[in-house]
């Protein structure tokens, strides 16, 4: 690929106008609005829609939330009409921060609580999302007594059906009185309605009678009746529900007991919806999986939670560079400035490099044996993990863009070589690296951060003598640490060990070129 083939003059006045109209969306999928429009289908993306995959794990920005926002705003008709698919979903697009209004009352709660809550929650959206949707009405004229039957058996499970509407905070308000306590509960909703439950009533006519100690118990009990009975609608009718649980990682405190208690009770909740008509559907940060499930209880029967674990969401360079290019040409200004065909991009993996390389110079840096600019930013983005992620290529292109159209605004009457240069790349690059520093090593890891500081300044290799004696007590565990999170990587090769700090992190950590032995 040669320089001279795609090198144009741009009249910087006329690309600042057209960089203006540029817009790579956002890189918080629920505000990101080329979502549907850049749309990139992957294999983790293909097992969900086909309904090979309940748990979907992926790094921060890998595109998890992407892909729950695609299947619930985008595909819901599309998962109904052809699959018939009903979906119903908990955790809002926006993380959610009605569940952190409830943080004392689930500060009470054990593990079992947690199941218990997760139980009722899903039997009530499966009553908002499903029974009492206005579109499904008309699927159960003909299953009425498999609906009193529901009712009957979520009566039992201590699980009240609440005739009104109501908001996310107030069914979780709810559900939340309605896990299973030896008292009398009640609650009025923003309506004016009042409800009532009596945790210790009489069984209901039909009811198989309970001791007043089991009834503090009931739901483990009865759940796996409101599961069947559930499904026996489902059969009727002839059709799937899935529950959509996304934004894991925002309603409840990062490493706390809560959320370890939290979300192990929901992994288990999954085995008890197990059926091939209901499904629950989590998507779940893959370290948040690790954390909860490496504990000193351990996590019985794992392999049944993991049976149907999607792999983790990874990005490869063609997949990256399908990103960026139906992102750059979303819109009709740039398109048309250098005479793209959208429709070529979508069908010709070798246009779409055409396309790019129109956009961007051949190499970041001169000189001989330089990788292309496309596997200079693949690899400049990459965690220690060997992880890429959308969102921070995203990052990085965004910036370049903005410093790119600065540069155009600030020297009208020049011309360049480059719709976005090398040097506004470089920025971009920098940018990207500050923002991972703070807002995820620091932010996300500040239990390691005390570690992570003392390669500040320092160089970007290190013997494994050296990092030890650099990291201090516990070194080997610090380094297991560092490595989980990628902020270290190990340097491959023969003879004694040593590591690197990839390319992402370093400009956030002003660490130089070199090796510390």
């Amino acid at each position: 690929m040669r320089r001279e083939f795609y090198q144009v003059e741009h009249n910087k006045r006329e690309l600042a106008e057209i960089l203006r109209s540029v817009d790579l969306g956002s890189v918080v999928a629920e505000t990101d609005q080329l979502l549907e429009a850049a749309r990139v289908d992957t294999s983790v993306a293909n097992d969900l829609f086909n309904d090979r995959v309940d748990l979907i794990p992926g790094t921060k920005g890998s595109g998890k939330s992407a892909l729950y926002r695609i299947v619930v705003e985008f595909l819901r008709e599309f998962l109904y009409r052809q699959k018939k698919v009903v979906l119903a979903h908990g955790v809002q697009p926006h993380g959610d921060s009605v569940f952190q209004i409830f943080n004392n009352q689930f500060g009470r709660l054990s593990e079992d609580d947690f199941v218990n809550f997760w139980c009722i929650y899903f039997v009530s959206l499966a009553h908002e999302h499903f029974i009492k949707e206005p579109k499904y009405r008309a699927l159960f004229h003909e299953c009425q007594s498999e609906i009193n039957a529901f009712r009957r058996s979520c009566a039992a499970a201590k699980i009240p059906e609440i005739k009104a509407r109501m908001s996310l905070t107030e069914v979780i308000e709810w559900v939340l009185q309605a896990i299973p306590r030896p008292k009398k509960v009640s609650y009025t909703a923003s309506t004016g309605d009042k409800y009532e439950l009596d945790l210790l009533r009489e069984p209901l006519e039909g009811e198989p009678k309970v001791s007043r100690r089991a009834a503090t118990s009931a739901l483990p009990r009865y759940v796996h009746q409101v599961k069947d009975d559930l499904e026996a609608i489902l059969n009727k009718v002839d059709v799937y529900l899935w529950f959509m649980v996304d934004r894991l990682d925002e309603i409840f405190p990062r490493r706390s007991a809560m959320e370890t208690k939290a979300l192990r009770g929901l992994l288990r909740t999954l085995r008890i919806f197990e059926s091939p008509r209901i499904r629950l559907k989590l998507f779940l940060r893959d370290d948040i999986f690790e954390q909860i499930t490496n504990v000193a209880q351990g996590f019985a029967a794992l392999t049944h939670v993991t049976a149907r674990m999607a792999d983790k969401l990874s990005w490869s360079e063609d997949q990256i560079l399908t990103v960026v290019v139906k992102r750059l040409f979303a819109g009709d200004a740039l398109c048309k400035y250098l005479g793209i065909d959208r429709d070529r991009l979508a069908a010709n993996r070798a246009y779409r490099e055409h396309a790019f390389y129109q956009v961007f110079p051949p190499t970041v840096h001169s000189g001989p044996n330089q990788s292309k600019t496309l596997r200079w930013i693949y690899n400049h983005t990459m965690d220690g993990r060997g992880v890429v992620t959308p969102r921070d290529v995203i990052y990085l292109l965004t910036r370049a863009r903005q410093r790119q159209q600065d540069d155009c605004d600030a020297d009208q009457a020049g011309t360049t070589d480059w719709v976005i240069g090398a040097n506004a790349i470089r920025y971009g690059l920098a940018e990207l690296s500050h923002s991972k520093k703070e807002n995820l090593l620091k932010a996300e890891f500040p239990h390691f951060w005390p570690h992570i500081e003392k390669l500040v300044k320092g160089k970007s290799q290190y013997s494994e003598r050296a990092l030890h004696k650099l990291l201090g007590k516990g070194a080997e565990t610090i380094l297991a640490d560092l490595l989980g999170i990628g902020v270290l990587s190990e340097i491959s090769g023969r003879g004694a060990r040593s590591y690197q700090i990839p390319f992402l992190y370093r400009e956030g950590l002003e660490v130089t070129q070199g090796r510390v032995d």
